[in-house]
């Protein structure tokens, strides 16, 4: 249990995940001037904490084993993946979230019956992963 808890692999990496997500929460209660705690662990916003995470991890490995091992090159394509959802797959997702969204609104004799609003922020906009990415290099 011990080295779970001193692994620098899972321990910078979560570092960076909670100080971008406190980030994200204080930005938007200055802006709100309200506590909107889904802020502290929900999706999207700037910077995208998924990148920063992926390129925190990729670069300890790559500091640590080089950038010629196959654990670096396999975290490497891990942390492109990641970071091309967040932009394309979620982006787009939350979009969709956005405009199904407005459609239960404006329609309301549609007969649709809706609990609850889609979540809207899921994904990210491409400046957002390059500066989460950015974030989690250094």
């Amino acid at each position: 249990m011990r080295d779970f808890l001193e692994n620098k692999f899972l321990i910078v990496p979560f570092i960076v995940w909670c100080c971008i997500q406190l980030f994200k929460f204080i930005t938007d209660f200055v802006i709100n001037r309200k506590p909107n705690f889904r802020r502290l662990f929900g999706a999207g916003g700037m910077p995208s904490s998924h990148s920063a995470v992926v390129a925190t991890l990729t670069t300890l490995i790559g500091k640590e084993y080089g950038l010629g091992n196959g654990i670096f090159a396999v975290s490497f394509v891990f942390s492109l993946i990641v970071m091309y959802d967040a932009a394309g797959v979620r982006r787009a997702a939350g979009k969709q979230a956005t405009l199904l969204n407005k459609l239960v609104e404006n329609y309301p004799n549609s007969n649709v019956i809706v609990t609850e609003k889609l979540v809207e922020v899921l994904g990210h906009t491409p400046f957002q992963v390059l500066v989460g990415a950015v974030i989690g290099i250094f």
